[in-house]
């Protein structure tokens, strides 16, 4: 369900924190487009903490060292990029509204930025916000090769030893489906939501230095604890 924004009412951080704790988020049409739209969606997308899969190639890409990934840098960069037009896509939903908002709750330690960097260009990453043990993701991107997907392996992991309890992907895209992202209805999701944002965790607890060994082994630890297992067949 998407509504358009009641240009009386003022959309603040701390109203926007609000609309996360009961499953809303907002859009805009595009770049170019002033107004917000309230998103509602029936079917919702989640990424499971504890089955989440990583594909065979992709850990082998993690263990090389050829990406740097750092914690909350260059938030700037981060929206630019997840901003840009790239083939197939003229522009994004990333308003100047959208810039403001997620900008004060970065600013407030609501909105974390994960990036990864190659010969110290920032080269991918993503963005999302922290509420209680949840963390909604926002948006991602890339232009180098697996530079987002090293972002959200290392996003997970960082999730997971701070005691999140849900991973939040507002849509199911193929780009996510191979990471085990669920599609769950609108009250299973609420259902997931509730006990989430009653329950404290912390985005910083995994130190910026962790090794990309320690972050698979961080996965395939809480993978372990409910029997899933990394499987190799998939590959991206």
């Amino acid at each position: 369900m998407a509504a358009h924004d009641d240009t009386t009412i003022e959309i603040t951080p701390q109203v926007l924190l609000k609309a996360y704790a009961c499953g809303i988020f907002p859009m805009a049409e595009s770049a170019d487009d002033p107004a917000l739209y309230w998103i509602e969606p029936q079917k919702r997308g989640i990424i499971p903490l504890d089955a989440v899969h990583v594909p065979r190639r992709l850990r082998k890409t993690c263990r090389s060292g050829h990406y740097e990934v750092r914690i909350n840098q260059d938030f700037n960069g981060v929206i630019d990029g997840c901003a840009a037009s790239r083939p197939g896509r003229r522009s994004t939903w990333i308003n100047p509204s959208i810039r403001q908002l997620y900008g004060a709750l970065f600013r407030q330690g609501h909105c974390h930025t994960v990036e990864t960097y190659l010969n110290g260009r920032l080269v991918g990453g993503l963005y999302g916000v922290s509420l209680g043990s949840a963390f909604f993701g926002e948006s991602m991107f890339s232009t180098e090769r697996d530079a987002s997907k090293i972002a959200l392996v290392y996003l997970v992991a960082r999730l997971v030893h701070g005691r999140f309890t849900l991973l939040d992907t507002q849509f199911v895209t193929e780009h996510l489906r191979q990471f085990g992202t669920l599609e769950l209805d609108k009250a299973a999701f609420l259902a997931e939501l509730e006990p989430a944002m009653n329950a404290k965790a912390d985005f910083l607890a995994l130190p910026e230095t962790t090794t990309a060994e320690a972050v698979l082994a961080i996965i395939a630890d809480a993978n372990r604890s409910t029997g899933a297992v990394q499987g190799d067949s998939v590959e991206d």
